[in-house]
């Protein structure tokens, strides 16, 4: 039995902040997270670099990323879908 199964990919929704580099955009992801004393909800942000094959996002795209193969020294996300223009 020589069959090969990937796991589910990792995909986030985030905004692109930047899209100065070629075919390279930067993402922030934001989720909430409970406070372990005071329980109060903290935002917490990360920022990704993904690759964006055909140069289509711009600033304030929310995009969904997935998880990828190494793609350079920092970029291990690919642009999915582009979910809502900025305006």
């Amino acid at each position: 039995m020589n069959t090969t199964t990937r796991g589910k990919t990792k995909v986030r929704e985030g905004v692109v902040v930047s899209n100065a580099m070629n075919k390279t955009v930067v993402v922030t992801v934001s989720r909430l997270v409970k406070h372990p004393q005071y329980k109060k909800y903290v935002k917490r942000r990360k920022r990704f670099k993904a690759h964006d094959e055909n140069n289509e996002c711009n600033v304030g795209d929310r995009v969904a990323i997935a998880e990828t193969r190494p793609l350079s020294k920092d970029k291990r996300w690919r642009v999915q879908k582009i979910l809502e223009r900025a305006v």
